[in-house]
């Protein structure tokens, strides 16, 4: 079977292998990793340099002359003494070689077709951003992409590079030799110096072929056997991985006829251009269909009354099966149901519901009499912070402060072991993370607990995430036991018999982007008491409240089956595409 027919008879497979990633990326589907187009560009390389791309041609000179003529061109430039003279490298063992060769191909030492050559180091106070008289280009890891990106450069003193071939030049290899695992290794091929003159950091190679095709080479290094030796030779310091000349030299690499390599890299820029065509018609389709249903359910939202929500919600259900398909699609319909509760057009309002205003003055007449028995402190009124939402006639717009009161917490002394590893439940704003919490990593001790100031919140009350690295401001949490909290959580605590818990936690998760927009600060934007207890809150009649929090569950199973199945239907796909990639390989 040619690699084409395998790309196409199997097109389905490669484009509906997908992956969720934790990190966002381009896009509205930033988070999804085309796994199948990547498995099939790894396939490509690696049949590429196995030797099963294009056929073999017994007119080409074989692999071994051409090796010849590199040893006896880099004798030459040793005596020259254009570049250092290389310990002997070992003799390739039969264990050593990877894989059955074609006729005419060799294996080969990669030290022994190359020139390896570190880059130069220099002190952190000679980097400079701008370029200026006696100073050179310097690449770095950050520059070392799929291609060299030449747009944020360093500049040092010219002086640092030592000896004339650590002056980059066209044609050169840069690997990165210290980076993280997943990027150690990388390699980017200099098509151009645009800078007229650069040199490469010590944490980089330059790898400077003789008598290879470059190109060819390229791919041999991002081939993922060759990816996996280097990464697995590579030492690792907490967090970063170093590859060693000592393990670069002696890599061994199958060196194809001239002829024939000329030939795969051709037949790879076709093929590699067809799995770009097949990317972009996926981002492309994966685009337009989050599109569509943000479309759909914004019309859910825009409903003017019951009718056309009803209405609108026909539309989107004669069609779930093929809108929800993705985990973005599935994670937009959550939030809309979650907007739609909140704005009091998930279920119908029932006329015998006491009224939203009854029950804020059963509120205030608790509060009052808890300030007056000096349970919790009186406020002064605030200016509401956020959009006051358009509700129906039995709810009313009111602030956090309303309702609830907002307790922040405290860290005893961490110098004090006394005050920790007790039995008193301690939440860390990190902790908060859209669950129900029934444990904490740390507990403190009833000496803690009295030597700050901390302070006991029931179970049933709501955290948020006042604070905290990434996704965590702004995040809410359930309390599943009574607990105290560091000071970067914000806890609410209310009467749970007129305000249901899970309708306030409803409300926060709908409104987790707004309330993170409202942190301000320096290089950690932080939200603070005051600002919790001004958010603006829509109070619906309670008997509402809880008809919303058994409606959202209801729905919320129904994501989650949607979820689980999308899910085992991916994991068979992955299969599928690791599946197809073993049986072209063997």
């Amino acid at each position: 079977m040619t690699v084409e027919k395998l790309i196409t008879d199997h097109i389905d497979i490669w484009s509906s292998a997908l992956q969720t990633r934790s990190t966002a990326g381009r896009g509205s589907n930033g988070k999804i990793d085309l796994y199948g187009i990547k498995k099939l560009r790894e396939l490509i390389l690696e049949l590429a340099v196995r030797g099963k791309l294009v056929p073999q041609d017994s007119n080409d000179e074989p692999a071994s002359e051409l090796l010849k003529r590199i040893a006896a061109e880099k004798a030459e430039l040793v005596k020259q003494g254009k570049i250092k003279k290389q310990k002997p490298l070992p003799e390739i063992s039969e264990d050593e070689k990877p894989f059955e060769l074609p006729v005419g191909w060799e294996c080969a030492r990669l030290g022994n077709t190359v020139a390896i050559i570190r880059g130069i180091t220099f002190p952190a106070n000679e980097k400079h951003r701008e370029p200026s008289e006696g100073k050179i280009a310097c690449l770095r890891t950050a520059n070392i992409q799929d291609n060299i990106e030449w747009d944020d450069l360093l500049y040092v003193s010219k002086s640092f590079v030592k000896r004339s071939e650590q002056f980059a030049e066209k044609g050169d290899i840069v690997m990165s030799m210290a980076n993280s695992r997943e990027l150690v290794g990388k390699v980017a091929y200099i098509y151009d110096i645009p800078t007229g003159e650069a040199t490469f950091g010590g944490f980089l190679s330059v790898i400077r072929p003789y008598g290879v095709n470059a190109s060819y080479l390229m791919s041999v290094l991002r081939s993922p056997n060759i990816k996996s030796i280097l990464i697995d030779s590579s030492s690792q310091t907490t967090n970063i991985a170093n590859i060693s000349l000592e393990k670069l030299n002696p890599l061994v690499i199958s060196v194809p006829p001239i002829g024939e390599q000329n030939r795969i890299v051709s037949k790879l820029e076709e093929l590699m251009s067809l799995c770009d065509q097949l990317e972009q018609q996926s981002l492309t389709s994966l685009d337009a269909h989050q599109q569509l249903v943000e479309t759909l359910l914004a019309t859910l939202t825009d409903s003017q009354n019951a009718e056309e929500l009803a209405e609108n919600w026909a539309r989107i259900s004669q069609h779930f099966d093929a809108l929800f398909t993705t985990e973005a699609s599935i994670d937009a319909l959550k939030q809309t149901i979650l907007q739609l509760a909140v704005m009091g057009k998930l279920v119908p309002q029932d006329p015998n519901d006491e009224p939203a205003s009854e029950l804020l003055k059963r509120i205030e007449q608790e509060k009052a009499q808890l300030v007056k028995e000096g349970k919790i402190k009186k406020h002064p009124p605030v200016e509401p912070l956020g959009e006051p939402a358009l509700l129906p006639r039995s709810w009313l717009n009111i602030v956090v402060q309303d309702f609830a009161d907002i307790r922040l917490g405290s860290t005893p002394d961490r110098s004090e072991k006394k005050y920790w590893n007790g039995d008193i439940p301690w939440v860390s704003s990190g902790e908060v993370a859209n669950e129900v919490i029934l444990d904490t990593k740390e507990k403190i001790t009833p000496e803690g607990f009295k030597n700050s100031s901390t302070s006991m919140i029931p179970t049933g009350s709501l955290l948020m995430a006042i604070i905290g690295q990434g996704k965590t401001r702004g995040q809410t949490a359930i309390l599943g036991i009574d607990a105290c909290t560091n000071q970067n959580v914000a806890a609410f605590v209310f009467n749970q018999v007129l305000v249901e818990p899970e309708y306030v936690w409803i409300w926060a998760k709908s409104k987790y982007l707004s309330h993170r927009g409202d942190g301000h600060g320096g290089a950690q934007p932080a939200l603070n008491g005051k600002k919790v207890r001004s958010f603006i809150f829509p109070l619906a009649p309670i008997k509402e409240q809880q008809r919303i929090v058994s409606e959202v569950k209801r729905l919320n199973d129904i994501c989650d089956t949607l979820q689980s199945r999308l899910q085992s239907a991916q994991q068979t796909q992955l299969h599928l595409a690791d599946a197809l990639t073993d049986a072209a390989l063997n």
